[in-house]
């Protein structure tokens, strides 16, 4: 059985992780752009509170970009390792257990933030462990 569908799924979904890796250099980036920071603070149309929460924001921004580059760089991984198992049909509940189990914790983990890249992984473990094998028929026996 071929599992075109499934690759396909785990290819585009490694790829939009790639871009949550790209996001995540470019949070790393401007994490020291100190001038930057000031001038968007600087802004007169924002509120305190929205000052407030954009300063917890530039705060955590470094650590943001890491997670998501190391986030990115492991679903990719996991991605390529099922793509390699649904190939040749060798291992496709393997593979599929493998992006349910990615694509459900990066998405948790994110607090929803990988949902694009996450839905492509889930919808290709699930089609992997319900697509089955057609059977063939023996018209001999008859």
């Amino acid at each position: 059985m071929k599992r075109t569908v499934e690759v396909v799924l785990a290819i585009i979904g490694a790829f939009v992780y790639s871009l949550g890796a790209l996001f995540g250099g470019l949070f790393r980036m401007l994490e020291g752009e100190d001038e930057l920071m000031q001038d968007f603070l600087q802004d007169p149309s924002l509120t305190e509170s929205d000052m407030a929460d954009a300063q917890v924001f530039l705060d955590w921004m470094g650590s943001i970009g890491t997670v998501l580059i190391v986030g990115s760089i492991i679903a990719i991984v996991a991605g390529i390792v099922a793509m390699i198992f649904f190939k040749g049909n060798s291992k496709p509940k393997a593979a599929s257990i493998i992006l349910l189990v990615v694509g459900g914790v990066t998405t948790i983990i994110t607090f929803g933030g990988a949902i694009f890249a996450g839905i492509f992984y889930i919808i290709a473990g699930i089609m992997g462990l319900v697509r089955k094998p057609k059977q063939e028929i023996n018209m001999d026996q008859y």
